[in-house]
């Protein structure tokens, strides 16, 4: 795979119109960032590969690379190169660093599914992988920042995904104390096992990593494939 593409803006186009005469199904709801509001699947995989070229001289399987996406980087490089896991995670970050605005983009409509969660009175958070700076910079590059009110991270946590730690902390911080009446929304197998063990629902989305039949065997709340049936989902009409 080539480390470059053209600068994108928004893929997966399906609109998304207000959230006037809707009521929440949840009232809260905790995002996955990687793959589910952001289309950052190109360059984590760009990143890995090179980081292995860079590091060890090959390229490894995107497929494999893709089955990691959801788990700290960290913790995918210390369990595939051991000897290497420190060099890769270093060189990772870097060109992630350097090269984020350039191939990151948004996925049609999900900035404003956020936007009419928030108007409805749905608590809204992330919860991802990712290190806090690198969250952070995704989510103010895409415009998400503004719609969501709590972030975990990385580096909040010693358990991650699919361990329900992270999720519970932001129910945490968002002083909601019943994981039964919110919702975890992400594309990854991990997504789906981390929301069930934290006692939330689950909506599984198909345009990020995961692989459609392992989120269906895996028997999330809801299975959504655009973003309008996302936030009808979410914002159920009348």
């Amino acid at each position: 795979m080539t480390e470059s593409a053209p600068t994108p803006s928004v893929r997966d186009a399906e609109g998304v119109a207000g959230a006037e005469g809707r009521r929440p199904r949840w009232p809260v709801a905790v995002f996955d960032l990687d793959g589910t509001l952001a289309d950052t699947i190109g360059l984590i995989v760009a990143s890995y590969q090179h980081a292995f070229r860079t590091v060890v001289g090959r390229e490894e399987d995107e497929a494999v690379i893709r089955s990691w996406i959801g788990r700290p980087l960290i913790q995918a490089f210390a369990d595939h190169s051991p000897e290497h896991a420190d060099a890769l995670y270093a060189t990772y970050l870097r060109w992630n660093t350097d090269n984020t605005e350039r191939l990151i983009a948004g996925f049609d409509g999900a900035r404003e599914v956020l936007a009419d969660l928030r108007a409805a009175g749905v608590r809204v958070a992330v919860a991802t992988s990712k290190r806090t700076e690198s969250a952070r910079q995704a989510m103010a590059i895409l415009g998400l920042d503004e719609h969501v009110e709590v972030l975990v991270a990385m580096e909040d946590t010693e358990r991650h995904k699919p361990d329900p730690t992270p999720l519970l902390l932001a129910l945490e911080r968002l002083r909601h104390s019943d994981p039964a009446d919110a919702v975890y929304v992400g594309d990854a197998v991990v997504d789906v096992l981390a929301g069930k063990a934290a006692g939330m629902s689950t909506v599984a989305v198909t345009w990020g990593a995961g692989v459609r039949d392992a989120l269906d065997g895996i028997r999330p709340t809801e299975v959504v494939t655009t973003t309008a049936q996302l936030r009808d989902v979410l914002l159920p009409a009348g």
